[in-house]
């Protein structure tokens, strides 16, 4: 189930889904570690003896955000009840503080009592072993923990002279043992047991009571503090308790708008939909960054499912792609810290390996070292070399010249170095990696012309630092890659570059041909001009092969696309349509045109973007073919990021047409 609205503040990340259910809390980092571990936090209703959760689906619903702020917006309406809520969402922008403003709407023509619950299913690091949850009576609130990860849970109401602190109701037990499935069963009849403490595989549900009037309204807050020992999450609460929950509220709604339009960018040729997109990307993006430095690929727990593994995890070329979009919004802060880690992580031989977790180390891989009898290098040479391109694009917007001083020999020259010297003596072309979509092992296109890339910003960074020879013979390694890919992976005979090739032990290659929406970066990364006659053949087959031929429409990776495949209709359906392949085509157009009537593709796909994402404006990695519906991972980062590139690059161009 995606992801519908994502808020966080760097080392706090709490996640809901189209039902709006709390599902993912992660902490002390973006993506690490998950205390739901995707188990859902309810949300409950009592009125006039009767009892619905939210996110029944007698409710009504509208999830989305603020306008240029991380503060959610949701409205819920319940007709059966005569009940309508408006609820805030956020999650401070400094402290470790996840707060909820409900305002509840009373539809009928009398005053009632309105009950509000919420269940707390807790698996602290990733499991209910060992967890422990008790009601306190002093702050009158209820305390998850297990070793140094903190919960506080608690209340208030607004009173004429101020705020009234606590729980009014509370159970705590034991779930998922014996048969039992919770407090938040004990809650459907409208009491708790009162219940104040359980250890194991447990759970909490705490209640405080409004008074609605007549056709009138009344508002209450509830929040979670989170942090490592009991003093730190009662110090939170105390800082509620002391300056009001509102204040919470409204610093973290104001800071996020100064965020968002720290450059003014001109969107006046945008439809108000993909300019309200753009800056709603630049705030999901920061949602999915780690405050020390990790971009992460995207935090929805329910991938699980299909693999019993996360995307919560740093990949060098999604960070690498992401920090390129925010360095051209203009947000040096946070891609200064991305490029920081990628200098602690690096190997010393100057490569980087699948993928890092949130924390900086070594993740998961299903990349091998043996295959057939020999070693292999387990990577994805586009990885290393991204990150070099990403940080020439960085010191050329800031010229942060200090930034880049320690950089220079610990990241730069090492990367480069290895860049330079794996490679096939023979061709000139890099050894075999993995693809980018993790797939397949050769020698790609995507690959080569990212390594061409990582080259030549390392030999710019080579000759500003002085070493000539260095920057020479980065770009003469650059310039055989190049010689190489037109003579190998240029087919005259298809009239286009093909995706990969691969070596064969007797000599000769073995060649695939599928058409791969990847083969976009041997113009972007700037192997070719984007109006090469080869590069507009291929784009054109592309456009033409790789469309969804549905009436969703959108471009798929490849054909034959198998990954969340839902239909064997390959003639129409070559793939699930992905947001960042279909806006490479509107870059692809972007950086052709020659005039502003050339640039309405691209701003027909920007369109379409906004079209298919969900009401919140979150991007999902893939939608369906057929519905729309999102599929794989909501919010994927890479989406997101791709949008702000697309609108970066849209504007810049619209500069030049009107300067030339």
């Amino acid at each position: 189930m995606p992801r519908d609205i994502p808020v966080g503040n760097g080392s706090l990340l709490v996640n809901f889904d189209s039902t709006y259910q709390l599902r993912d809390l992660y902490w002390p980092h973006v993506g690490l570690e998950n205390h739901t571990a995707g188990h859902p936090f309810r949300f409950g209703i009592w009125v006039d003896g009767q009892f619905s959760w939210v996110h029944e689906p007698e409710w009504q619903k509208w999830l989305g955000y603020e306008p240029i702020t991380l503060v959610t917006r949701a409205s819920l309406e319940n007709v059966r009840l005569g009940i309508h809520l408006q609820v805030h969402d956020v999650v401070d922008f400094h402290e470790d503080l996840y707060l909820r403003q409900v305002t509840v709407f009373n539809d009928r023509d009398q005053e009632r009592e309105v009950r509000l619950f919420f269940s707390h299913d807790f698996h602290i690091n990733g499991t209910e072993v060992g967890d422990s949850a008790y009601y306190e009576p002093e702050r009158k609130a209820l305390f998850h923990y297990k070793g140094k990860r903190w919960f506080l849970i608690n209340v208030a109401r607004r009173r004429k002279d101020g705020f009234d602190l606590g729980l009014d109701q509370w159970a705590v037990g034991v779930k998922e043992v014996g048969g039992k499935e919770g407090t938040w069963r004990d809650a459907e009849d409208g009491s708790l047991s009162s219940n104040a403490v359980a250890q194991g595989s447990v759970d909490t549900t705490g209640a405080f009571h409004l008074l609605v009037p007549a056709r009138r309204e009344a508002q209450g807050w509830y929040w979670i503090a989170v942090g490592e020992d009991f003093e730190s999450v009662i110090r939170i609460n105390r800082a509620v308790r002391e300056r009001g929950p509102v204040a919470y509220l409204e610093r973290t709604r104001h800071y996020w708008k100064l965020w968002a339009t720290k450059e003014r960018h001109e969107l006046t040729k945008l439809s108000p939909e993909s300019a309200n997109l753009y800056r709603r990307s630049l705030l999901i993006v920061r949602t999915q960054i780690d405050n020390d430095g990790a971009i992460i690929a995207a935090n929805d727990f329910d991938i699980t499912t299909f693999a019993r593994d996360t995307y919560s995890y740093m990949w060098p070329r999604d960070g690498a792609l992401v920090a390129a979009a925010l360095i051209e919004a203009g947000y040096s802060e946070v891609t200064r810290r991305f490029f920081e880690f990628c200098h602690r992580v690096v190997t010393p031989e100057g490569y980087f390996l699948h993928k890092y977790t949130p924390d900086g180390a070594l993740a998961s891989s299903w990349h091998a070292w043996y295959q057939g009898g020999y070693k292999q290098l387990p990577v994805q040479e586009d990885e290393s070399a991204l990150v070099l391109w990403a940080l020439w694009r960085h010191f050329e917007r800031f010229r942060d010249v200090e930034f880049i001083k320690p950089l220079y020999r610990g990241l730069i020259t090492r990367i480069a170095n290895w860049l330079m010297n794996y490679r096939d003596p023979g061709d000139g072309l890099p050894l075999p990696s993995w693809d980018l979509w993790e797939e397949r092992r050769g020698v790609l296109g995507w690959t080569v012309a990212s390594t061409w890339a990582g080259l030549q910003a390392a030999g710019n960074f080579a000759e500003a630092f002085g070493e000539e020879d260095l920057a020479l013979q980065y770009r003469k390694t650059a310039d055989e890659i190049k010689t190489a890919v037109e003579r190998y992976l240029w087919h005259p005979d298809m009239n286009r570059f093909v995706r990969m090739i691969n070596r064969r032990e007797g000599g000769g290659w073995d060649v695939d041909t599928e058409l791969d929406a990847s083969l976009f970066g041997l113009w972007y990364f700037g192997m070719f001009p984007a109006d090469d006659p080869r590069i507009v053949s291929t784009m054109n087959a592309i456009r033409e092969r790789l469309w969804v031929k549905t009436d969703i429409g959108g471009v798929a990776r490849y054909e034959r696309d198998y990954y969340h495949q839902v239909t064997n209709d390959k003639t129409n359906v070559p793939g699930n349509p992905w947001f960042i392949c279909t806006l490479w085509l509107a870059e692809w157009q972007i950086a052709i045109t020659k005039s502003e009537d050339e640039l309405r593709p691209a701003l027909d796909i920007l369109d379409w973007t906004a079209r298919h994402t969900l009401p919140s404006g979150v991007m999902a990695e893939q939608v369906h073919p057929y519905s729309g519906a999102p599929l794989s991972v909501s919010p994927l980062t890479w989406s997101h990021a791709t949008l702000v590139l697309t609108v970066s690059e849209l504007l810049a161009k619209q500069t030049t047409l009107k300067q030339s």
